[in-house]
């Protein structure tokens, strides 16, 4: 089977398991995509934190076979469904599927990440601080951004002295960290 068709049909089932929201497939697929492209020049391991139903992990593994994933979830009702859909597409051997807490990521891997994403996580300073805890030094968080929202005017991100905006791509916003 055509993995597109394959990833198509796999967030499909998600969508059915009630694991993701009622947006066709395709615009699921198309806002994932974003966060693609904020990855533009990262290289090693990423991790999608509250990987849900498998977006934006699963498309970021079809449409970047160079990268290693990591999606966490801590029910495993999701994470037994990624790790079906992660063997079904022959993935096993670049993405890794746990089902835990993130706070037990950050302690086992602190800082073990070349980018961290997250789609839907939390409050947004809750998900800054852990995205900041995974990623090494120099490395992204990419964060999924509301419709028509700037959650971050009320986030203190200069005092934090650990993160920059980067570029941004809609749908999406980018952190450097710094430190």
């Amino acid at each position: 089977m055509e993995t597109s068709r394959a990833l198509h049909e796999a967030l499909g089932s998600s969508q059915r398991l009630g694991l993701l929201g009622a947006k066709p497939i395709p615009e699921v697929i198309e806002h994932a995509r974003r966060f693609v492209t904020a990855l533009d020049g990262v290289a090693g391991e990423v991790v999608d934190i509250g990987a849900g139903g498998g977006v934006p992990g699963l498309v970021i593994a079809h449409d970047r076979p160079d990268l290693r994933l990591t999606l966490i979830d801590r029910r495993s009702k999701r994470t037994d469904f990624l790790e079906r859909v992660v063997r079904r597409l022959g993935w096993g051997d670049r993405i890794t599927v746990i089902a835990g807490d993130v706070e037990e990521l950050v302690v086992s891997a602190p800082r073990g990440f070349d980018a961290v994403v997250a789609r839907g996580f939390g409050p947004p300073d809750v998900t800054l601080e852990i995205g900041v805890a995974l990623a090494r030094r120099g490395g992204r968080v990419v964060i999924s951004e509301p419709p028509g929202g700037d959650r971050w005017h009320s986030i203190p991100l200069a005092s934090s002295g650990v993160v920059e905006r980067g570029n941004q791509v809609a749908g999406v916003v980018v952190f450097t960290v710094l430190s």
